[in-house]
């Protein structure tokens, strides 16, 4: 092959890595994006009934999470590029299983032990529900993070999970706490069949500018409504002047304010929890570290009593060799004695 054959091949699989890269960077943020615009919903729509299946907002938020849970998982069986497998045997459930189970008081047992769910896509969309209605989602998500072994076992390079954009994920999540859900742990909806599809449109907002106005007359008319006569104004944001509208601005307010504040409950909840966690453990700290002490003392107290039974079995050893050292040389004492005894009684016979 010439060389600028081999040049021209390097180039191409060069710019086909540099695409590849570009494509999967766009997934994560497009997913990362629209999930927080659909968290945004979510917290928006809630003002004190619980959400459930009925609801368009979670429907569609449910799909984006399975999307992202999803991302370039090893599992699946069109290739790493694609989001889900055909046959739904196998899903982000396997890795969820496997990466909470250190979750204290978690639900993954009571989710296998569903009878009417059978496949892993179904206990995945039911792992979603059950843990939204304890309200932690982000708490299980977190920790299957810091498993980053199990992580990395079941998705490929560029994965959501494996990027700096699952903590972002899980801080967005923190904020679904302040909603009560209510899921019906059956029906189409867990159906591992069919695929989830996620709704673009609610997120999809265009707004004509001035300057790509194609009509003429459209362009004059709006510079005359401009003039000294009229009243200034954005031709695509009228003023609010009517009670009506500002009520409708008043009750909004009022939404974001509740909502606000049932997260601040919740977070405040959250900290003397972790305050609580923390002060038991420095307890329990303190204690360890008393029985270490204890235990510290105890064994400097039987190594010294081991050196001294040591000297002791030294000292036998040594008065044991020396009476054995004794005991050899009397007995050659007396086997000369014998030995010349004899030669003495052999000349006397010869005489």
């Amino acid at each position: 092959m010439e060389p600028s054959c081999v040049r021209s091949a390097m180039a191409m699989g060069l710019s086909s890595k540099k695409t590849s890269s570009r494509s999967i960077a766009v997934e994560r943020k497009n997913l990362i994006t629209v999930c927080r615009f659909s968290v945004k919903t979510l917290l928006e729509k809630y003002t004190t009934e619980p959400i459930d299946d009925s609801s368009e907002e979670f429907v569609n938020f449910a799909a984006i999470l399975e999307h992202i849970l999803s991302h370039r998982f090893k599992g699946n069986a069109a290739g790493p590029g694609s989001w889900f497998s055909h046959d739904g045997q196998r899903s982000f459930w396997d890795y969820i299983r496997l990466a909470c189970r250190k979750v204290p008081n978690n639900c993954i047992a009571s989710i296998e032990n569903i009878e009417n769910i059978n496949t892993s896509r179904a206990k995945g969309r039911a792992w979603v529900r059950v843990a939204l209605m304890e309200k932690r989602l982000s708490e299980y998500i977190a920790t299957a993070l810091r498993d980053t072994r199990t992580t990395r076992r079941f998705y490929d390079d560029g994965a959501i999970m494996l990027r700096e954009e699952a903590t972002v994920l899980t801080g967005m999540l923190i904020g679904l706490s302040a909603i009560d859900f209510s899921f019906c742990l059956k029906g189409e909806v867990l159906d591992g069949k069919i695929g989830a599809v996620i709704d673009y449109t609610p997120y999809l907002k265009f707004t004509q500018s001035y300057d790509y106005l194609s009509d003429e007359e459209d362009r004059r008319s709006l510079d005359s409504s401009t003039s000294d006569d009229s009243i200034p104004e954005h031709p695509y944001i009228p003023l609010v002047t009517d009670e009506e509208s500002w009520s409708n601005k008043c009750r909004k307010l009022e939404q974001k304010f509740k909502i606000v504040y049932a997260q601040k409950g919740y977070l405040e909840e959250l900290v003397r929890l972790r305050e609580s966690q923390l002060k038991n453990l420095e307890t329990e700290n303190k204690r360890l570290s008393l029985r270490l002490e204890e235990v510290l003392q105890q064994s400097q107290q039987e190594k010294k009593e081991l050196e001294g039974i040591v000297l002791e079995l030294q000292t036998n050893l040594r008065f044991q060799e020396l009476g054995k050292e004794n005991g050899f040389e009397r007995d050659d004492l007396k086997k000369k004695k014998t030995h010349n005894f004899f030669y003495m009684l052999e000349g006397i016979q010869q005489l």
